[in-house]
């Protein structure tokens, strides 16, 4: 099986957004992908627009710590009861989200930086 940096392109990906009735669930691929691999300044437009959605979607859902790369990071607890699911199925879906990667996307305390 392919890895998942390996089954699309930047032309690909930048295809499927554009594309006005591609499936949902290809689509959300190829932003993730996007998300991932793709250039400084598409990661940091699409980053911006999670940060917006996330915002508008679940005000109270607020980031505990940041990140080694600056990224927000939000209690998983927090981040579950806000989807409506159990903290061990967030848990498996972070666990699977790092496996199909190959990165790590949790991260402890010991990893993160606190708010100022």
């Amino acid at each position: 099986m392919k890895q998942f940096k390996e089954q699309w392109t930047l032309d690909t990906a930048m295809t499927v957004l554009k594309h006005p009735t591609v499936d949902c669930t290809i689509w959300a691929e190829a932003v993730e992908w996007l998300l991932l691999y793709g250039p400084p300044e598409t990661r940091e437009l699409l980053q911006q627009a999670s940060g917006h959605a996330t915002r508008e979607s679940f005000p109270a859902l607020q980031p505990r710590r940041y990140a080694p790369d600056g990224s927000p990071c939000y209690d998983i607890g927090e981040l579950a009861r806000s989807l409506g699911i159990s903290e061990e199925e967030a848990r498996q879906q972070l666990a699977e989200k790092e496996e199909k990667h190959g990165m790590r996307h949790g991260y402890g305390e010991e990893d993160t930086t606190g708010l100022q």
